[in-house]
């Protein structure tokens, strides 16, 4: 939803004339994102000192680091290194010592931890009175980190001299750290060979406590000594003070808001080196492409350090490293068949700068290039220096042993991953009932609609605008009555009212945040004077969770859900539109520590609150939120805020979603159609056929913007538009499998070329196609105006045929195949040697297709003889699929013996797994039909299959079409009731 770029609907009377004339200087309708509005790095003091600092170090023939490994310190022991390591802070030698632990686990990660002496022991003073605590912030484990960070025992010391130490670790030992003592710095190797260097041009930098030396205060003059203060006024003066710039160092003012900074600077930074990566990659959420683009200026690149400090960025601009609304501090490098990765775990503002250059190549080195190396200097403003390793070599080990240390993706409920209708605001119940009715009649199917905040009292949550909303319960029932859901937004605001008990209770509980002084912050958002919940707070979240009980929030039912906007948090008259700094949470810690956690504990609070509502229950939640950090991907869905309905934000989807797959949070998508604006048919229609292929597929839409639901297009559009979502529906077997995948070791649902094909070395900067799942299906939409087709990158030499029509697309392995794509085609390929899963009647909803059965279609491999793929089925609601209620199975071709089977995935005796209800209902789904796209021309004159399962045979019809020469189509056959249980092994015998 919008931030604070309209004031249309912020409520009337008394309070709004109150807020239009106590801000009207701070909040103006807005039409796109003022980029003044949010900081550049020369504005934001520490990324202006650490840039100055690298700039210093980078010109200067004499720099050397002044951090210094003191080699007398450390131990190593089980796995961990500890140590001191000195700062010399001036030229009398005086120094800072900073505790640090590099820790090697048996993941084959490693972590480097940097503190502060004087800090952790609090023997430091804050200025102005500050409640805050004295430490560097060392909870974002507590926050992010749920596993994998047992030692490594075996690691151990491979050499040792007077000037560094190799520590061996990893599997089979392949992994080393060589750990330089003066100055500090550390090569991380894999097979002997330097993968990514920590410090080698020494940027560390950790801004260490001191105390404020005030400037004395001046003489009062004497008579007759003005003349001569004046003649000493004129005489030349240093624009800047000699040394280090610390105009930002104990205050710092942006617009009309001034940071009083009780610890004075604090920031901590570092170089790190991907040593021969020309292309990184991560760090969302930013729209720009999925290659990370250089930050020192030049032809093509941006002049800003790319920027993590969430915020309520609304329209924002595209192809810019500009902060947006979430932040996943997570970037990897890829190469030719090697990966890498490291994970700056802070949650205060950071700043990242990318440069690129050419390693100085050997005249004498014939036949070899030079190899880029990728710096990258990290900046954050306050916190621990923290960082975790990995040393791949797979796109997949860093994804995999990144999800062991913060968590794969939640399983969803299965209706999560079909459409969702939405906009700001269906405006009343009647309203509601009516869209459903409608998408009926036009048999467009959709799961779930959504309420924004117009359907509450007057922006009170927990509440029913009485006149529009005078029956909430009749408009839930009757959605359930064909299985679709109500998702209504609850935003983390309270609005600050009398007479409105969840107020009262926040204020008489101290569930808030409070501001620098330890009283309850008081800001504005949509009702105007609000309060924020303090979600750190353990109380707090209890308390939250009360709030969601069915019997608390009437009108909500079980197929009632929520949406977390706003959580950045927005606040409209704050600075950058967010909450002061030195603002106070939970546990005295100052919000510039958390602030980019404080989306995700509020996402976690709702996670939490709706899993359980009433006694006995226990459900997997549903909870979109649009702030998030690491580890957000365990409690639900993101989406990538407000974008604009404009072609070129229907392009820059792609690569954003890819990008926050490959961090780790794949469940995510953008608003379909665009938020801000109208869409011509054509880009409304070409959106909807992109967003089929989000993880996350919902259409939403302002409030000034025209109605656009799918049925609203008319003909031909209309029609198209239902395919696409057909599509979608079809195809929800294969998506629950990848998200069954995500859920279990954090792959991507929608996979870039490099994280299949990481030998392509040309596919990886390839980011407006990807793969979907294990599925094969290989996917490019429209997303340029006019285009009518597509240029689809071939990744390998195998045989591809387009998902439609079953042509074999003549295609060369690193070649492009150019596609037709009219309006009405998505350019869709499946790729031999996969099986995947199909649900083939049209329905309504997920919840009526619950017990359909199964349509498998198998794209023969190059090689007429393989193909495999797998399949995921549980209940889509319950947690009960930890207890082994479920489906699994793998499907196999065998070209050479004529058959193909059904095992289980995972070689479980599904025998011996106690059926609940749900397995025995599954009972009476069975494979119908199995599609066989290159059937072997050995097939042509068969006219039926036997089927073999649970100690029965049986005959099965089979339809062999052949070849068409002419058009190229494939021949295929369908095996036709092929009545075997989807959840038994079977196999068929051609």
């Amino acid at each position: 939803m919008l931030g604070s770029g309209k004031l249309s609907s912020l409520g009337t009377g008394t309070a709004l004339l109150c807020f239009f004339s106590t801000f009207s200087t701070l909040i103006t309708p807005a039409v796109a994102v003022k980029e003044h509005d949010f900081k550049k790095c020369d504005q934001s003091g520490f990324c202006k000192r650490n840039r100055a600092f690298a700039d210093n170090a980078l010109t200067s023939h004499t720099w050397q680091s002044p951090y210094n490994l003191l080699r007398e310190t450390k131990t190593f022991k089980d796995g961990q290194l500890q140590a001191t390591i000195l700062k010399t802070i001036n030229a009398n030698g005086d120094a800072v010592k900073l505790p640090i632990t590099v820790s090697f686990l048996e993941s084959g990660a490693a972590r480097v931890t940097i503190d502060e002496e004087k800090r952790q022991k609090g023997d430091i003073v804050l200025r102005h009175d500050s409640k805050a605590r004295k430490e560097r912030y060392n909870e974002a484990e507590q926050w992010v980190i749920v596993g994998g960070l047992t030692l490594d025992k075996a690691a151990k010391v491979s050499s040792e001299d007077k000037n560094q130490i190799t520590i061996q670790y990893g599997p089979s030992s392949k992994f080393e750290a060589t750990i330089k003592f003066s100055p500090f710095s550390v090569d991380f190797k894999r097979d002997g060979a330097s993968q990514i260097k920590f410090n080698d041009r020494g940027l560390l930098n950790v801004e260490h406590w001191r105390p404020k030396i005030e400037p004395p205060k001046p003489e009062e003059k004497k008579e007759g000594e003005e003349g001569a203060e004046e003649k000493k006024e004129e005489e030349p003066k240093e624009v800047e003070p000699k040394g280090e710039d610390e105009s930002t160092w104990w205050e710092e003012t942006f617009g009309s808001n001034t940071d009083s900074k009780p610890r004075g600077p604090e920031s901590v930074a570092l170089d790190i080196e991907f040593i021969g990566y020309e292309h990184v990659f991560g760090i969302p959420s930013h729209a720009g492409p999925l290659s990370l683009k250089q930050t020192r200026g030049g032809e093509g690149n941006y002049n800003e350090p790319y920027r993590m400090y969430n915020a309520d960025v609304f329209e924002y601009i595209l192809d810019s490293p500009m902060t947006l609304y979430g932040s996943i501090p997570f970037m990897q490098a890829h190469r030719k068949d090697s990966s890498v990765g490291v994970f700056w775990l802070n949650a205060a503002e950071t700043w990242v700068d990318i440069t690129k250059a050419k390693e100085s190549k050997n005249p004498l080195s014939l036949g070899t290039s030079a190899k880029t190396t990728t710096t990258t200097h990290w900046i954050s403003e306050s916190g621990l220096l923290d960082v975790f390793v990995f040393l791949g070599p797979r796109p997949q080990d860093i994804t995999q042993k990144y999800a062991e240390l913060t968590g794969t993706s939640a399983m969803p409920q299965e209706f999560a991953i079909g459409y969702h209708q939405c906009r700001w605001n269906y405006v009343s119940d009647e309203d509601v009932k009516d869209v459903d009715r409608k998408m009926d009649k036009f048999k467009i199917p959709y799961d779930v609609i959504w309420l924004d905040i117009e359907y509450t009292d007057e922006k009170k949550y927990f509440t029913w605008d009485s006149h529009t909303f005078p029956d909430p319960v009749g408009m839930g029932k009757h959605l359930d009555s064909h299985g679709r859901k109500l998702v209504t937004i609850i935003d983390p605001h309270i609005k600050n009212v009398d007479n409105y008990h969840v107020v009262s209770e926040l204020k008489s509980q101290e569930h808030g945040v409070k501001n620098k002084d330890g009283n309850l912050f008081e800001g504005w958002c949509w009702p105007g004077s609000s309060h924020w919940i303090d979600a750190f707070s353990p109380k707090a979240r209890e308390w939250w969770a009360s709030l969601f009980k069915y019997s608390n929030f009437k009108g909500t039912l079980e197929n009632t859900w929520i949406w977390n906007d706003m959580n950045e948090p927005s606040v409209f008259n704050g600075p950058e539109t967010t909450m002061p700094k030195d603002n106070i949470h939970h546990g005295g810690w100052e919000h510039r520590d958390v602030h980019n956690l404080n989306g995700m504990t509020f996402h976690n609070a709702t996670h939490h609150a709706v899993t359980s509502r009433k006694p006995g229950e226990l459900r997997r939640p549903f909870v979109l939120t649009r702030s998030f950090f690491a580890g957000s991907q365990r409690v639900g869905a993101m989406w990538t805020g407000d974008n604009q309905a404009a072609w070129d934000h229907l392009e820059a989807s792609i690569p954003m979603v890819l990008s926050q797959g490959i961090a780790g949070y794949p469940f995510s998508g953008a608003d379909v159609g665009g938020f801000f604006g109208n869409p011509d048919k054509d880009l409304l229609t070409r959106w909807y056929q992109a967003g089929a292929f989000y993880p996350f597929f919902r259409g939403h839409a302002h409030i000034d913007a025209r109605r656009r639901e799918p049925y609203l297009a008319g003909e031909p559009y209309t029609s198209i538009i239902t395919a696409a979502l057909r599509l979608r529906y079809a195809l929800l077997p294969s998506w629950y499998t990848a998200f069954y995948q995500a859920h279990k070791d954090g792959s991507p649902i929608i996979k870039p070329m490099f994280y299949t094909h990481p030998g392509e070395e040309d596919g990886l900067t390839i980011d407006d196609q990807f793969f979907v799942g294990n599925t094969g299906l290989l996917a490019k939409p429209v997303t340029q105006q006019d285009k009518t087709s597509a240029d689809i990158w071939i990744p390998d030499d195998e045989v591809y045929y387009d998902y439609f029509t079953y042509n074999i697309i003549p295609t060369s392995k690193g070649k492009r195949v150019t596609l037709d794509a009219p309006l009405d085609k998505i350019p869709l390929l499946m790729q031999g040697g996969h099986i995947f899963a199909r649900r083939d009647r049209p329905r309504r909803s997920s919840a009526l297709m619950k017990w359909d059965d199964y349509t498998l279609v198998v794209a023969v491999s190059k090689d007429g003889k393989t193909a495999e793929g797998d399949l995921y089925v549980d209940d889509g609601d319950s947690f009960d699929f930890e207890k082994g209620q479920y489906i699994h199975r793998k499907f196999v071709l065998d070209g050479a013996a004529g058959t193909i089977s059904s095992v289980d995935a995972e070689g479980r005796d599904v025998n011996g797994v106690k059926e609940g209800e749900w397995l025995k209902k599954m009972r009476d789904v069975n494979v119908d039909r199995i599609i066989v796209v290159g059937a072997p021309k050995e097939w042509k004159d068969k006219k039926g299959v036997t089927v073999e399962s649970e100690g029965k045979t049986w005959t099965a019809g089979l339809e062999y079409v052949p070849a068409e020469k002419g058009s190229g189509r494939a021949a295929f056959a369908v095996v036709k009731k092929v009545g075997a249980r989807i959840g038994a092994d079977w196999r068929v015998m051609v």
